[in-house]
């Protein structure tokens, strides 16, 4: 087992078993034709959903790393394409957080590590993900090799790349069924991420700059190992390269007072560990903590450093939604109704000026996040089916994430309708982890409605899941 001793992976395995057989008993006690659904404790989803009457599948058990596979020794010389692939046997409710605790230490993280600590393997894998190596490594769940998954016929089956249901899986959220076991490839890291920060008047040279680190990995003459950026105002965006070292240095720590996105405009280089690397975001959930007031130094040194976590906002988000804190309060000072804009979209690297330029026009929304992406394609080279991006293509995953006014009178949704309508008038993508609001033939277009629907029934006959459209558009 590449150095990991086989009692710990047995031992794993074991408890595995034990987890997935608790599932499918949950999955059998539910009534006849019953919807099904996960009994989950978190969730990074932004769209709310109707209640269902029976109780979720029980997912205890299946949180943890049941096994790991790392080489031991990395021969001197060797190129990276004739090592020995390293991977992980994860549970789907695992959290990356999770997942990184028993990588890193060896020295390996997944090829790809979402921004937030609590998002689970399952979750990246059917309802996608992003991070500054995807320029690189792509999405998630093109790094994953196999999977187990529990179908709308209670049946856990193994598919693979190239399988039909393996390649539908990615932005299906749960409709096709729910990972139960995610074998995912790693990749070597040092401990330290060396980053710069290069200044940028505008998209246009961002664009120029996203280019050549994409075709040549290479910036300045320096290794570019990830990249990602902010942009802050229409003339003034940065990009922050990183280079994976083993140089030894002084590090900077952005969970107490200090704040990550700030530094971004107050230091030209950093070096962070490359634990602290992965969660850069999280501790502040990019910048949205300063919505509750945890960036004001007072409370900042009031607010609980183990407080300071993107799970514990959504919870914090959660509350709001469910009592309509803000909205009160607008009503309560006279000020317009706020519409919710918490979206991340995909465009053409070439798209990327005449997006960022109509959004400040119309939406009026900064920072924004700013992330390239290629997508690797299925093992044949084709898209992905229900994420048609075209491989080897630069896209640039722009993330933004507030709240807008638009006053009484307003439709539901008027601002984020036009969001999708410029992104699909850009030839490019909407995430669906967020609220939608196509009409059902845009979206079956846009996301493969027909394919969908018949790998669904071959594996869900009885339409015991919840389909896609109803989870993204109708909230079910």
């Amino acid at each position: 087992m590449g150095g990991i001793p086989l009692a710990m992976a047995l031992r794993g395995w074991e408890q595995h078993k034990a987890a997935v057989f608790r599932l499918r008993d949950s999955f059998d006690r539910l009534p006849p034709g019953a919807k099904v659904r996960l009994a989950k404790p978190t969730s990074n989803l932004f769209r709310p959903r109707s209640r269902l009457a029976e109780p979720g599948l029980d997912t205890q058990g299946l949180t943890g790393v049941i096994a790991l596979d790392l080489p031991s020794v990395m021969r001197a010389g060797a190129s990276e394409e004739s090592a020995q692939v390293a991977t992980a046997d994860v549970q789907g409710m695992c959290t990356y957080e999770d997942l990184v605790a028993e990588t890193l230490p060896h020295g390996f993280i997944p090829l790809v590590v979402p921004q937030l600590r609590t998002i689970t393997l399952g979750g990246a894998v059917t309802g996608l993900g992003i991070e500054s190596t995807s320029f690189r490594n792509g999405f998630p769940h093109e790094s994953v090799t196999e999977l187990d998954i529990l179908t709308g016929a209670g049946e856990v089956v193994t598919v693979r790349p190239g399988d039909e249901l393996f390649d539908a899986f990615p932005n299906s959220y749960g409709s096709l069924g729910y990972a139960t076991r995610v074998q995912i490839a790693l990749e070597r890291v040092p401990a330290y991420a060396e980053l710069r920060h290069i200044r940028l008047t505008g998209p246009h040279e961002l664009t120029e700059l996203i280019g050549t680190v994409v075709e040549t990995r290479m910036h300045g003459g320096v290794r570019v190992d990830a990249v990602d950026g902010v942009a802050f105002t229409p003339n003034e965006i940065v990009a922050t390269l990183a280079r994976w070292t083993d140089e030894p240095g002084p590090t900077s720590d952005y969970t107490g007072q200090r704040i990550f996105y700030r530094s971004l405009l107050e230091r030209d280089t950093d070096r962070l560990t490359m634990h602290d690397y992965l969660w850069r975001w999280d501790t502040d959930w990019f910048w949205c903590s300063r919505a509750f007031g945890a960036q004001h130094p007072v409370i900042r040194r009031l607010w609980p450093k183990r407080w300071r976590r993107s799970d514990v906002y959504h919870r914090l988000v959660g509350l709001d939604r469910r009592f309509g804190i803000l909205d009160r309060l607008d009503r309560r000072a006279g000020r317009p109704a706020r519409e919710r804009v918490i979206q991340d979209v995909e465009v053409p690297l070439e798209r990327l000026t005449e997006f960022l330029t109509w959004l400040d026009a119309t939406v009026g929304m900064r920072p924004v996040w700013l992330c390239p992406v290629v997508a690797r394609g299925t093992v044949t080279g084709e898209r992905w089916p229900l994420y048609p991006m075209t491989p080897g293509k630069v896209w640039v995953n722009i993330g933004f994430w507030g709240t807008v006014q638009v006053g009484p009178d307003a439709p539901h949704g008027p601002m984020n309708r036009a969001i999708e309508a410029k992104v699909l008038e850009l030839g490019g993508h909407k995430s669906l982890y967020s609220e939608a609001f196509f009409d059902p033939e845009t979206f079956d277009r846009l996301y493969a409605g027909a394919h969908l629907a018949r790998v669904k029934a071959e594996h869900d006959p009885d339409d015991r899941l919840t389909s896609l459209y109803d989870k993204a558009v109708l909230r079910r």
